[in-house]
């Protein structure tokens, strides 16, 4: 990575400039992976800011964020390369009939005619920050491709040989815990569980995404999404959710969150019809009048 740093607090400010308010476990975790060349491992409910993290990670770095977005039944070609079998049928069409056979199958398997998909683009663009995200949606032999990689920094092509990462990117694993990632995988990197922010921190993470809202909004919000948080909803909401609905009653001219402006909005908050039925009868009701 171009840009340095002496101590987790020179994280935290650098990640607090590029707009993540990190707490000082995220920005140590930060750290020591930039340091120590390790992977970051992620884990955390939906919405909790594990995508933004990296997103930030490669402003204060100054590097390219290359994401590899993990879906079941993805595999080692998806990730790392592919052949423009397109391009290379133009290109024997163009050569003809003249063309020495060897010379021209080898011709086949030229660089211009690979594709680089994340992996590779982020061993070619060093250095950079390389975001695979939702490993949690992968399967075993993905994990095996990926422990591989990680390990060596270098992928090898048949056709071209070893391609090797002159400076490792700095790769940042997330998972929602949808299922258990072996243990191989996670000994090879830097772990950490980021958690729901607290009441104060939340409220400071909106005011940097909504400013122009009112106080006392964005407190009653935060208030009430903390509480649905540990009332076991299908998909409790995430920080995202806090700032989208903060945003939609301010921009209704909203001060305070009242049950009409809540019920009004309810779609910004809550995303599982099943939780909006059960939020607005039988819990709003009781957190709005707690707010005073």
């Amino acid at each position: 990575m171009p840009q340095t740093f002496s101590a987790p607090a020179d994280v935290a400010v650098a990640l607090d400039r590029a707009g993540y308010l990190a707490d000082t476990g995220v920005a140590t975790a930060a750290f020591l992976a930039m340091r120590m060349g390790r992977p970051l491992f992620l884990e955390g409910d939906p919405g909790v800011g594990k995508t933004s993290l990296a997103q930030a990670l490669a402003v204060v770095t100054d590097a390219p964020l290359i994401r590899l977005q993990c879906y079941e039944g993805i595999d080692a070609g998806q990730a790392l390369y592919d052949w423009d079998f397109r391009r290379q049928i133009l290109h024997l069409r163009a050569a003809g009939d003249s063309s020495d056979p060897s010379q021209l199958e080898a011709s086949l398997y030229e660089r211009r005619f690979l594709i680089a998909r994340p992996i590779l683009q982020a061993l070619e663009q060093s250095p950079a920050v390389l975001l695979i995200d939702e490993i949690d949606r992968a399967d075993d032999e993905f994990e095996a491709f990926l422990l591989e990689v990680l390990a060596d920094n270098a992928v090898s092509i048949p056709e071209l040989g070893t391609i090797r990462a002159q400076t490792p990117p700095l790769v940042v694993l997330t998972s929602n815990r949808t299922r258990e990632v072996h243990d191989a995988l996670k000994r090879r990197c830097l772990y950490h569980w980021l958690a729901h922010p607290d009441f104060a921190r939340e409220v400071q993470i909106v005011v940097r995404h909504v400013p122009e809202a009112a106080e006392r909004l964005t407190r009653d919000v935060a208030a009430v999404v903390g509480a649905l948080r540990e009332a076991d909803l299908l998909k409790p909401p995430g920080v995202a959710e806090t700032i989208d609905w903060t945003r939609a009653l301010n921009m209704l001219g909203a001060d305070a969150l009242t049950m009409d402006g809540a019920l009004a909005t309810i779609g910004a908050g809550i995303k599982y019809h099943e939780d909006q039925l059960r939020v607005t009868r039988d819990l709003l009701p009781d957190l709005i009048e707690r707010l005073g």
